[in-house]
């Protein structure tokens, strides 16, 4: 059986993890800000790190992958609930690299959500994708541009699904776009 092209060889994944986990991080506030006691999902940033750094091994990680998504289900708001998305898909980027960009998109969903009210929710979602590109360096720029155009290969999280929709999928083609 072939690899999906979404999944990256296991030294790719470590190199777009830290990546990963940096996008997860800018929005973790608006997560904790409404379940404070809850570290599921800045625990899955930790150990998206830690798998970079080589400290993790991927089996390990992908049977605990799903812990920090299942946190969404303890906050109210869009925010939150996205927040807590970034973060699960930081820690699946040890399962396959594509997640790397959802949990990017995930970060730029919970911000403008959250800057929704303010309505310049727009204006900050874009303004999230551009620090998330500056912050990419050109070595995950390089192996990020290796994953195939979002909802062209059905197998993985770039396909026609969920990551493909919405604010979610936006953000993908605009981080695709510009890499």
């Amino acid at each position: 059986m072939m690899a999906s092209a979404q999944s990256l060889s296991l030294a790719d994944r470590r190199v777009v993890a830290a990546w990963a986990a940096d996008c997860a991080e800018r929005v973790l506030a608006l997560f904790e800000e409404q379940a404070p006691e809850d570290d599921r999902p800045r625990d899955a940033i930790a150990r998206a790190r830690a798998f970079s750094r080589g400290e993790l091994d991927a089996a390990g990680e992908i049977q605990r992958r799903f812990v920090a998504g299942r946190a969404a289900s303890a906050v109210a708001t869009p925010s939150a609930v996205a927040a807590a998305r970034a973060a699960a898909q930081s820690a699946g980027v040890a399962h396959m690299g594509a997640h790397a960009l959802g949990a990017a998109a995930y970060a730029a969903k919970a911000v403008k959500s959250a800057a929704s009210a303010a309505s310049d929710g727009e204006a900050a979602f874009a303004a999230e994708l551009a620090w998330q590109l500056s912050h990419a360096s050109e070595t995950v720029r390089l192996t990020l541009q290796q994953l195939p155009a979002l909802g062209s290969d059905s197998a993985g999280p770039l396909g026609t699904g969920l990551l493909a929709s919405g604010d979610l999928g936006e953000a993908i083609r605009r981080l695709q776009a510009r890499l």
